[in-house]
């Protein structure tokens, strides 16, 4: 478990780096490949949800589960 080298132009090393410190993104790795003798991580950038999208979330959730309770005590159509 030692530290790699992220092979990326500094600037865009920078840049990434910034939005990380102050907009409260997260770099998130969305696949990870062989190729070769290397491992490639492909990476993304996102914004968390704010709050009232947690809630809207959470209620759907809730809905769908209810949702599936009734269905499942009644049998299904």
């Amino acid at each position: 478990m030692r530290d790699r080298r992220l092979l990326m132009p500094k600037r865009e090393i920078l840049r990434i780096q910034q939005r990380l410190q102050q907009d409260g993104y997260a770099l998130i790795p969305l696949s990870l490949y062989l190729k070769d003798s290397r491992v490639k991580v492909e990476l993304g950038l996102a914004k968390g949800k704010k709050l009232y999208d947690k809630r809207a979330s959470e209620a759907e959730r809730s809905a769908k589960r209810e949702m599936d309770r009734v269905m499942k005590s009644h049998g299904r159509y």
